[in-house]
């Protein structure tokens, strides 16, 4: 597998995700909430066997971006809108 493809993809599985947490509509919301999109989420990725791993995983990265914050316990806040 090329690098590129690799990265395409998860430019792609980030944005999936960050859609999903904005048609939540709501500033707090739980990794439960999120979860609730696995199955929309494997249809458009049906190559990866561990969608709720990659959610996880995508919501540490919007973290570490500071799009969001963690509040514990599966909690998580959208960080301030500009």
């Amino acid at each position: 597998m090329k690098i590129d493809s690799r990265i395409e993809r998860n430019t792609e599985w980030l944005s999936d995700v960050a859609r999903c947490i904005e048609r939540l509509e709501k500033d707090i919301f739980t990794l439960k909430d999120v979860y609730s999109f696995t199955d929309e989420l494997a249809s458009k990725h049906p190559e990866n066997n561990h969608v709720k791993d990659k959610i996880r995983q995508q919501l540490q990265i919007l973290r570490d971006r500071g799009k969001l914050e963690f509040l514990g316990r599966g909690n998580y806040r959208l960080a301030n809108r500009d």
